[in-house]
């Protein structure tokens, strides 16, 4: 893959959906929901500040993320399905 998001954006891959509950029920394709967690593969270099100062993002290559259900938007790549967001759509880092 060889995208580089501009500016405070990141891209990232979705975890892979749930077949089962919790408690073992299996989904139908239907009933999924896509997951709100992925792991970041590639970051923007900053965010252009008012003064002109890039800050940089606080979130890096291999971060596992935790995003709104319906931020960001998807794009494809090399057949793969992709999300770009913003730095501020993301809600936190796991681990």
């Amino acid at each position: 893959m060889n995208i580089r998001p501009l500016y405070d954006r990141v891209v990232v891959r979705r975890k892979e959906e749930e077949e089962t509950t919790a408690g073992g029920i299996i989904l139908s394709g239907a009933a999924k929901e896509k997951p709100n967690q992925g792991e970041i593969l590639a970051v923007g270099d900053g965010k252009l500040l008012d003064n002109g100062e890039l800050r940089s993002l606080a979130v890096k290559v291999g971060d596992q993320v935790i995003f709104g259900q319906y931020g960001g938007n998807a794009i494809k790549v090399d057949g793969e399905e992709l999300i770009i967001l913003s730095e501020s759509e993301i809600f936190g880092v796991i681990g």
